[in-house]
């Protein structure tokens, strides 16, 4: 998988053409092409990205100017009256879409705990679209993803996971039955805080072909240059996640004995309730995790703003660490008040830790 972000969706190996793809600025082309409008199929960039991607999920992918638009795309172009099962610890953008159009009767939808598999499948038994993710955000929770996803094909509902927090390298639903995987490339991807992206993953052609027919229609399409930076970050994403991952356990295990500290929520940690499932479908247990503070919502606003090398901001999977109270937006009533969620970046683990334990003390003294 390491090799495969390196060399996915390079161009053609002919002697004095570029190593990376470049930046194509074009909105149409010469006719009796392959594509004669950027719209109705992308550039050169845009299509190695989605090589590259597809490459590593094992799928089809189809590239957005956000997740916002690439998860959207999905839920346009389900029927009207579809029945939606979704995560009740999801993302809150995709969350506030499938809410809005519930009151519009776009589509009826059902919250559920997505650890209790068995009231997941109850919930789902006539659902059309059974929509996952695992590790959520921001709870970090763990989802029996193989059971489900069996579940819902054998149902007959389309399965979608947001892959987001996992990424390919650490595992890829698509082999464990899902329809299509979902990526804010934004985050993870990318990398570097710099670029809004989304991609969409179909199990083959067939299932990519109405999310690219939504593309092309809605006009949710990717830039150029995004495009090249989203690639260009996809190259270093193994030595990315591999650094955060392992200070994201280091940082965890320290966190979970600081008296500041009540609960630290990291599938890594043996204690954890998502462990055992993580250990079992994931190839690591990635760089993102959660912790209360003890005292409630002020304590946590002033961890958040007494941190000097992290940084207090709402996005996360860049190389920066990056921690945000997410119960102060809206929205967010099912969060502890106190509740951080925190995405490891590869500073130094010295250094950040250094930095969380100085803020935390200050702030629960």
């Amino acid at each position: 998988m390491e090799t495969v972000a390196i060399t996915a969706g390079r161009p053609s190996p002919y002697p004095g053409h570029p190593l990376s793809t470049p930046i194509v600025l074009a909105s149409n082309f010469r006719a009796d092409g392959a594509v004669e409008y950027a719209r109705d199929g992308g550039t050169d960039t845009w299509q190695a990205l989605e090589t590259a991607v597809g490459s590593l999920e094992g799928g089809d992918a189809v590239a957005f100017a956000s997740g916002m638009a690439a998860a959207a795309a999905i839920l346009e172009s389900l029927p009207t009256g579809t029945s939606v099962v979704v995560p009740a610890d999801c993302y809150a953008g995709v969350r506030t879409l499938l809410n809005e159009g519930a009151a519009h009767g776009r589509w009826k939808v059902t919250a559920v705990d997505i650890t209790d598999t068995a009231a997941t499948e109850q919930a789902a038994w006539a659902a059309d679209l059974l929509w996952l993710e695992s590790p959520t955000n921001p709870l970090i929770d763990v989802a029996d993803l193989p059971r489900l996803c069996a579940f819902g094909r054998d149902r007959g509902a389309q399965v979608v996971v947001d892959n987001t927090f996992a990424t390919p390298l650490l595992q890829r639903p698509l082999a464990a039955g899902a329809d299509y995987v979902l990526h804010s490339a934004t985050k993870f991807i990318g990398g570097h805080s710099d670029l809004l992206m989304g991609v969409v993953v179909g199990r083959d052609p067939a299932a990519a072909a109405p999310i690219r027919r939504r593309r092309q229609l809605a006009g949710g399409t990717p830039g150029a240059l995004e495009a090249y930076l989203a690639l260009r970050g996809l190259r270093t994403l193994p030595v990315r996640l591999e650094r955060a991952q392992a200070s994201a356990g280091v940082l965890a295990t320290r966190l979970a004995a600081h008296p500041g500290v009540s609960r630290v929520r990291y599938p890594g940690l043996p204690a954890d309730p998502g462990h055992a499932r993580a250990a079992a479908q994931m190839a690591g247990f990635g760089s993102m995790l959660a912790f209360e503070v003890v005292g409630g919502a002020g304590p946590a606003d002033a961890v958040c703003a007494g941190v000097r090398v992290a940084v207090a901001a709402t996005s996360l999977g860049g190389v920066e660490t990056t921690l945000e109270r997410r119960a102060k937006l809206a929205g967010q009533g099912h969060i502890p008040a106190g509740l951080i969620r925190m995405s490891v970046g590869i500073e130094h683990v010295e250094d950040l830790w250094a930095d969380l334990d100085r803020a935390l003390t200050a702030a629960t003294a």
